[in-house]
């Protein structure tokens, strides 16, 4: 590992002592925390995540895929016309609940989330950087128009009447991005933008494209600004997050990692916790508070 990305020595001195519990305690109390999440957060909400341990493969369509050929954007219309609404049927559960707690008291200055769930926001956060866009919102790829979700579903349920109740999400395979494992597609009609004909496409980061870069900015501002960076239920795997605990462990500010299962940023850890978000965040809560 390079120098530069060394854990603070002192934070480890009593590692062998304490659980990871303990230490993410000692870590936190009184300090101003930015929160990372990701999927992981949002299981017990009933959305499956990408790389749990117990996650199916899936192969998610990338940006050049849906740029590619009109047949790949029916596809995933066709698919999110679906998934789309069983995310929007999602609640918060007690690890948002939990986190949006702690932002209330003063320990959590903000959140950055890799989620497109809305859920900390539904939860009652104030401070919610979406790192990669939102369900809710439509773009053109043209003219840059953004859109209601909701609008677009009242139009696509008119061209295709009955399509979301003919394939019920009932068993489907539904992927974080509001993504639904519908195969019959080929009689799915699609909308282009209403002011210039251009390629709609969900305000969200597809796999292959980046993050806009103000909002990278936003990220590592909060990092900077912060006594601590509290990881929950992401892996690390994408750049996209782990570039800002990488940040956080040039600056020698602690990172406490809560995940079921390794990730990334392990050996940048300050405390790891293998385990559930919402009983590991319940738990901080109810210590912190």
């Amino acid at each position: 590992m390079p120098p530069d990305l060394q854990p603070r020595a002192d934070l480890h001195q009593s590692d062998t002592e304490l659980d990871g519990l303990a230490r993410a305690i000692e870590i936190l109390a009184g300090r101003n925390t930015v929160a990372l999440t990701g999927a992981g957060l949002s299981t017990d909400s009933g959305i499956p995540d990408y790389r749990s341990p117990s996650s199916p493969p899936r192969t998610p369509m990338t940006i050049a895929q849906f740029l590619g050929s009109r047949e790949a954007r029916q596809q995933y219309w066709a698919r999110n016309h679906i998934g789309w609404r069983f995310i929007a049927s999602r609640s918060p559960n007690p690890g948002h609940r939990a986190l949006a707690t702690l932002e209330d008291a003063g320990v959590i200055r903000s959140v950055i989330t890799q989620n497109v769930d809305l859920l900390h926001t539904r939860a009652g956060h104030r401070d919610v950087i979406n790192l990669h866009g939102t369900y809710r919102t439509v773009i053109c790829l043209d003219c840059g128009a953004r859109s209601d979700r909701a609008v677009l579903a009242k139009q696509l349920e008119q061209l295709n009447p009955g399509f979301a109740r003919a394939a019920t999400i009932d068993g489907l395979e539904i992927a974080p991005d509001a993504d639904a494992l519908v195969k019959d597609v080929a009689t799915f009609r699609m909308v282009d933008c209403a002011l210039c004909g251009g390629i709609l496409k969900p305000d969200i980061v597809f796999f292959g494209e980046s993050v806009p870069r103000p909002t990278v900015e936003h990220c590592y501002a909060e990092v900077d600004a912060a006594d601590a960076v509290l990881v929950a239920g992401s892996s690390l795997t994408v750049m996209s997050g782990l570039r800002f605990v990488r940040r956080a462990a040039r600056r020698g500010i602690p990172i406490i990692i809560v995940n079921r299962g390794g990730t990334r940023g392990d050996e940048l850890a300050s405390a790891r916790i293998d385990g559930g978000c919402s009983e590991t965040l319940g738990t901080l809560a109810e210590v912190l508070l």
